[in-house]
Order: C-alpha cells, then structure tokens, then sequence
C-alpha cells in the first residue's frame, strides 16, 4: 500500500462528509415524520463568522458554515476504509 499524502487523506475526508451529508438529507426528504427521520435530521453544524477585508477600493468578507448529520459521519468512516484500499 503506498503512503498517502496530508493533501489526499483531508480531501478524502471531506467528500466523504459531503456525499454522506447529502445522501443524510435526501433520506430525510423519503421519510414519514416519525423517530426515524428526527434522527436523521439531527445535525451539527459549525460555523467561523464572516470576517471583512475592507481595503478601500473594495472589500472581502468570507466565512463558512460546516453541517454534518449521522449519515456525514459514516461517510467519513467509508471514504476512509475505501482509501486504506485505494
């Protein structure tokens, strides 16, 4: 198996939170209301606060906002076992 880079494992990490944060939202659009869904929609989010740049000719701000739900997690946990094999 050959040695993966920082660059790689991190990218992988976060499309594997981005596909399973997307596949966690589209199962809640599928279920009925019920204990099940809550689950499901049962998120976290974390978030860094726009922060401004303003140097006079124009200004910059920027901030994000990462929401991850159960389905995120287990998508990270796939998208590492599929890298220890590829």
């Amino acid at each position: 198996m050959a040695k993966k880079s920082l660059g790689h494992i991190v990218i992988v990490i976060i499309l594997g939170a981005m596909i399973g944060t997307l596949l966690g939202e589209l199962v809640t659009l599928l279920l009925p209301t019920g204990v099940i869904k809550e689950f499901f929609i049962r998120s976290a989010s974390f978030a860094v606060g726009p922060a401004t740049l303003d140097v006079k000719l124009f200004s910059i701000t920027l901030g994000f906002t990462i929401k991850l739900n159960i389905v995120g997690i287990i998508g990270i946990g796939v998208a590492l076992y599929l890298l220890r094999w590829y």
